[in-house]
């Protein structure tokens, strides 16, 4: 009697935890919440594949300013630029004349840095490297003057905006290269399929940063040596001398693809900058960025 009573007790359990819905796994759960949450299909495979590619799919701009600020946190999606769908590639859409560039952005795809050859004699040359930076990389907000004159010209000037972002990353040997990624005060010049121009690469860091040993450009000690006459030698001047002076980039532009109805604008771009100089203690490094862009033009 017993024993029975204990058999139907546990078919009678076991049809109980068989009759209850399995409990769906963390990355699951993350997308049955985002489809249900999200008028947009294309949000919610961007959010799965987030979870498990670890990088967020392009938006477009309307996608873009549907999410909310939930929606963004933690996806990586604050750090891509949006991505024009519509429009045409043929760039003798674009009327000509004189207009304003808002909502500029850059999003880098890649960084290489210049390096000597592997051989003994061979030429220097831009090898991959592996990004120590967050997903904080991203330039956006960027305003401008965009002239198109009738013959196909382009004259492009950066103004104000995000434009510039501390960016690190580890060559394959280990040595890590810190860089300023910026446009600061772009003038470019040229044509719809490649327009040019030379930028500003602030210093990395300020006049008023103290090294390890406490000296800085406009505070802290002199020199930091046992006796203060070999301040002066060649070999200690670099470190003690700071120097936060700027120094000089290039990028390259091409137009893909235009919305003459949205005024929307995008492309890709190259640019090559020096790296960071500690103070110019030592030389730069060339690091080379390739990427996509986005902007939007207003008359």
């Amino acid at each position: 009697m017993a024993a029975t009573m204990m058999r139907s007790a546990k078919l009678s359990a076991a049809s109980r935890a068989s009759a209850r819905p399995s409990r769906p796994t963390r990355a699951t759960a993350v997308v049955v919440k985002a489809q249900q949450n999200f008028a947009q299909k294309a949000v919610a495979a961007v959010l799965a594949s987030t979870l498990l590619a670890g990088s967020a799919s392009a938006l477009t701009y309307d996608e873009l300013q549907g999410l909310t600020y939930l929606q963004v946190k933690g996806s990586g999606i604050a750090n891509t630029c949006p991505v024009l769908e519509s429009g045409s590639s043929d760039l003798k859409d674009l009327v000509p004349g004189d207009y304003q560039i808002q909502k500029f952005c850059l999003e880098p795809t890649s960084f290489t840095v210049k390096e000597e050859g592997q051989f003994k004699g061979a030429e220097e040359e831009f090898v991959k490297t592996k990004l120590m930076t967050r997903l904080t990389y991203t330039l956006d907000e960027i305003s401008g003057s965009f002239k198109v004159g009738n013959d196909g010209s382009v004259a492009f000037k950066e103004k104000d905006g995000i434009d510039y972002a501390a960016v690190t990353v580890q060559l394959p040997g280990g040595e890590r290269v810190a860089f300023l990624f910026t446009i600061k005060q772009l003038e470019a010049t040229g044509t719809l399929d490649s327009f040019s121009g030379d930028f500003t690469v602030p210093s990395y860091r300020g006049s008023s940063f103290l090294d390890p040993k406490g000296r800085g450009g406009s505070t802290g000690y002199d020199n930091a040596v046992a006796l203060p006459a070999r301040a002066d030698s060649e070999e200690l001047m670099k470190e003690n001398v700071k120097q936060t002076k700027a120094l000089k980039g290039s990028a390259v532009f091409s137009v893909a693809k235009i919305d003459a109805i949205t005024g929307e604008i995008a492309g890709v771009f190259e640019s090559i900058q020096p790296s960071d100089t500690d103070l110019g203690a030592k030389a730069p490094k060339d690091v080379k960025i390739t990427g996509l862009w986005y902007g939007q033009l207003i008359k």
